[in-house]
């Protein structure tokens, strides 16, 4: 079992493993259907519930060959479905591609599939290129980036059995809920990779999440202001967080760096704007290595520094002092164990070994 949580935020022995969860892109190998993907990551999702993981959620990114995770509320559903203790949720919807109401609507529903499981992570960023920002945000005023605290916290109204009120500028208002009669709602979190959602969620006493898996440029600092900024609310009496990773195990180191290939160079392509492509084979990454020039290498070399990538041993003890370096008692891994050519595309063994060693 992934370790025991020892309360919310605190400083951790670097002997006690932290709880563990699973964040998921939902990736997309070369000769793979969007239906595979998809059912390769309900597959884990029902793993990770059986092996005693805290929570699965899954990224929203758009147009991106390699990545399916385009909808987070469908797959959470889905996943909801196919589990029965593990939370549930979005790591995160990004709210200024969506008006308030629907995000508010569609996890209220959520909310009532799978009572007590549901986590709303939200973000502010776009998840996609400018062209797809905008057909995303076509929707007016709701997109604007500048009101996403005020769109955060019509949210949390929205789900809340009070509902949120509607004040007109004549005089009046008008009564909106998300759902007729909640018994329970999502928990909301936010998340991020600057100061400003580190800031904003220590001032509306939300938990908080530093996507550490995208950069972790800015880590210490970000949460150094989420802790000594908070503000108590009636959500939460004391500062939560916790802190992604991009994480690989295998039953050998050398299987392992060979896993981290595929995902490695799609980084590269991605930082050096080249054409993206479905993830790579590993067998495909080492045959196309000598077609990527210095640039492209020292990316891959920086980047592979701030993966947790070797035994499950070797990564637990990673992850153990990663924790508590941080003072945090959950991790969240994002298993990008990538495949070799003779494995099924119905399934992504080096991911699920990951989640198996891990919780060992």
């Amino acid at each position: 079992m992934p370790g025991a949580a020892r309360g919310l935020d605190v400083g951790m022995s670097a002997s006690v493993m932290p709880a563990l969860s699973v964040l998921d892109l939902v990736p997309v190998r070369v000769g793979q259907t969007s239906a595979q993907a998809v059912a390769t990551s309900l597959g884990l999702a029902a793993r990770a519930d059986d092996l005693g993981y805290r929570r699965y959620w899954f990224a929203e990114h758009h147009n991106m060959p390699a990545v399916a995770s385009t909808t987070p509320p469908v797959l959470i559903a889905a996943a909801a479905a196919r589990t029965t203790r593990i939370r549930v949720g979005s790591g995160g919807v990004m709210l200024p591609n969506h008006a308030p109401l629907i995000v508010a609507e569609q996890f209220a529903a959520l909310e009532a599939l799978a009572p007590g499981r549901i986590d709303l992570g939200l973000g502010r960023a776009p998840g996609s290129d400018p062209v797809i920002s905008h057909l995303l945000r076509l929707s007016g005023t709701t997109s604007d980036v500048d009101k996403f605290p005020d769109h955060v916290r019509d949210i949390r109204s929205l789900v809340s059995a009070e509902g949120a009120t509607v004040q007109f500028a004549s005089g009046g208002t008008y009564d909106v809920h998300a759902t007729p009669a909640p018994t329970s709602v999502p928990e909301v979190w936010l998340l991020g990779s600057s100061d400003y959602s580190a800031q904003l969620a220590a001032a509306l006493g939300l938990p908080y999440v530093f996507a550490n898996h995208f950069s972790g440029e800015g880590l210490d600092r970000a949460l150094g202001l989420y802790r000594s900024q908070f503000q108590p609310s009636d959500a939460l009496a004391a500062p939560r967080t916790f802190l992604t990773a991009n994480v690989i195990a295998a039953d050998s180191a050398e299987e392992a760096e060979e896993r981290a290939l595929p995902q490695l160079r799609m980084m590269a392509r991605l930082r050096t704007n080249k054409p993206l492509t479905p993830l790579e084979s590993v067998e495909q990454s080492t045959a196309g290595a000598a077609d990527f020039d210095g640039m492209a290498t020292s990316i891959m070399t920086s980047t592979r520094a701030k993966w947790f990538v070797g035994t499950g041993a070797d990564v637990q003890a990673q992850l153990t002092e990663f924790a508590a370096r941080h003072g945090v008692d959950e991790v969240m891994i994002s298993p990008i164990a990538g495949a070799y050519d003779s494995e099924s595309m119905d399934a992504a063994a080096g991911r699920i070994r990951t989640l198996e060693l891990l919780a060992a």
